[in-house]
Formats: structure tokens, sequence, C-alpha cells
């Protein structure tokens, strides 16, 4: 499975931490997709591997009955051993070149990218799709860089494969990117940090398909 502009539309980011004591990750994942998101990824950065592991695989098998292309942040190793459709990577993990290597051609690769030059070389080494960002301050990553959207309009211009605008886009802003060329946007707390997620995932999906659809 390789992802076409309109499965980036709207990729929703996993985060924990809206999660209330004791509730699986995989009620906010079903009301995101309810409401519209086109892809998921999982992103764990404290999780014991056996849990990661474990919920990795409930929504894996969730995604799947939807037909949501479902890769992993990172995890490599697990996105392999689950069969994930992919896994996403930034410039500070493991390179793409060698992560392509290990997940095989027919996985889905996604590589982060903050300059044209990330991109160009991202895309040479076999990613399906670039997350450049953070396009507005974001607070769900704390050492997140700021890409001028001149610079994100560059590399939407400079690459032939999807990209897609993440940090910090929310409702109110997601305008401001309008005519960059991006393919869709990902988000978190815009969707798992609201009270209606589905809800807010479906204004969301509407807006994007007017402005990059």
């Amino acid at each position: 499975m390789k992802p076409d502009s309109k499965d980036l539309l709207l990729y929703a980011v996993t985060d924990r931490h809206w999660l209330a004591e004791g509730e699986p990750l995989l009620h906010p994942v079903k009301r995101a997709v309810e409401g519209g998101a086109t892809f998921v990824q999982l992103r764990e950065k404290t999780l014991d591997e056996a849990s990661f592991e474990a919920e990795g695989r409930e929504l894996l098998a969730y995604c799947r009955e939807k037909g949501i292309p479902f890769v992993i942040n990172d995890n490599v190793e697990l996105a392999v051993r689950i069969g994930a459709d992919g896994v996403h990577v930034g410039q500070e993990d493991m390179e793409a070149g060698r992560v392509r290597e290990l997940i095989g051609p027919d996985r889905i690769l996604g590589v982060s990218a903050q300059t044209v030059e990330d991109a160009l070389r991202a895309e040479a080494a076999g990613a399906d799709y670039l997350g450049v960002g953070a396009v507005f301050p974001t607070g769900s990553k704390d050492d997140a860089v700021e890409v001028p959207h001149e610079t994100l309009a560059a590399i939407c211009r400079a690459v032939s494969i999807p990209v897609v605008a993440i940090g910090g886009i929310t409702y109110e802003n997601m305008e401001e990117l309008e005519g960059s060329g991006i393919d869709g946007i990902s988000v978190i707390s815009a969707i798992f940090g609201q009270k209606d997620i589905e809800g807010a995932t479906r204004r969301l999906r509407e807006r994007a398909e007017t402005l990059f659809g």
C-alpha cells in the first residue's frame, strides 16, 4: 500500500497525553477515524516495548478494518514485526535509505524534512511522502524547528512525492497554508486534544478538502 494525496489529506498522529486514566488509545483513534482522519501514525515516546507492540497490533487491526493506512513513528523493528503499513522517521533517527532496506519496497516510508536538501535526500533514499514542519509553533515536540512557509512551498515544488505539513496546525490557522502545494496536514492536538474528537476531526476534514483536496 503506497499513499496517494487523498490518503494524506488529514493525517492523525496519536498522543496519549490526553487519555483518561485507564482509557485505551483505540478509543480516541476510533473517534478520529469516524470523523474523517485519512491516515494514522502511532507515536509513543515513553511506553515500554511490550505495551507499545500490543497497542500497535490493536490499532493496526482497526485501521485495516477501516482501510486507513497505519504507520509507526521511529520504531522500525516494531513496524516490521507487527506488519504495519509502514514507518515514519525523523532526521535524527535512522537514515532513510537504511530504513527502506529494512522495511522492504512495499511498506510506506515517511520522512521528516525541514529543508529542500532534506527533502531531496529523503526522496532519493526511497521516501513515499514527507512530513514538513513545524509550520507553526507547537507544544507537541520540544525540539521542533519552525519551517517558513516559503520553504514549505519550495519543498513541494522540488519533490514529486506527497508533502504533509506538520506542527501547530489548527482549524483556525490552516488556511494560511493554502497554495503552498501540500497534499494534506498532520495534526496531534487539533484532534486528540479536543473534547469532541469526532466533531473536531470532521471540521478539519471538511476544511482540508476545501483548501488542499
